[in-house]
């Protein structure tokens, strides 16, 4: 299989395995609204998801991975672009996917933990108080900070740098590179969700757009494989 062809699978099946993932996600564990609840109350619903919401966890983080390889072949495809600007592609491609990757791998990992020790009878009102803040802690850090925050940085920084190789190839359509630089650079504008001012509350107008972007971001993917494949 070359490399076109497999950047081509790797751009429709990313955007279908992420979405489905979230979609299973937001049906059975209420997320990320449950998010916005106390954090017995998350837990406590995590831990009667039992294993298989870990798994779900699990398979929801290895679909970020899958930008890794899908930077690389995407910018051995693109024939005709300004080397640089594939080299600085693949970069930031990979970037955010390991960013992306360590926001969401806390779920299967950490979580369970806390879990568990949030449900020990004999647990004191310190140690749930203890539990809370690293709960909570790694939800801004890991969740916010690096998942969210980097990752839509970096998703969208990568999405804009693929769209200009684009538009200077004969790969695929002039006009999805500049979708990609348009919703690339939606996905940056939504990085700022939690930045300065936001930090407490966070800016409602990239919380309203970023589930659009990622929508859009998703399609464009696929309209970008499909192009590869004819």
């Amino acid at each position: 299989m070359s490399a076109t062809v497999t950047a081509a699978v790797l751009l429709i099946a990313l955007p279908l395995a992420f979405n489905s993932a979230f979609a299973v996600l937001a049906a059975t564990f209420d997320y990320p609204d449950i998010l916005r609840r106390p954090t017995a109350e998350i837990l406590d619903r995590f831990r009667k998801g039992g294993s298989g919401l870990v798994l779900l966890w699990w398979a929801f983080a290895l679909t970020a991975v899958l930008l890794a390889p899908l930077a690389v072949l995407l910018a051995a495809s693109l024939d005709g672009a300004d080397p640089v600007l594939l080299d600085a592609g693949v970069t930031v491609g990979v970037l955010a996917a390991g960013v992306q990757f360590l926001g969401l791998i806390r779920w299967p990992f950490l979580v369970p933990y806390l879990a568990r020790a949030d449900a020990e009878p004999g647990a004191t009102p310190a140690r749930r108080e203890a539990i809370d803040v690293v709960f909570q802690s790694f939800n801004r850090y890991l969740g916010v900070a690096v998942g969210e925050h980097l990752g839509f940085l970096f998703t969208g920084a990568w999405s804009i740098l693929a769209g200009a190789a684009m538009t200077q190839g004969t790969a695929v359509p002039g006009w999805l590179g500049m979708a990609g630089i348009a919703v690339g650079a939606v996905l940056v504008l939504c990085s700022l969700e939690f930045v300065g001012p936001f930090e407490p509350y966070g800016w409602k107008l990239a919380g309203a757009l970023t589930p659009v972007a990622y929508v859009i971001w998703s399609l464009w993917l696929v309209a970008t494989g499909v192009a590869l494949l004819v």
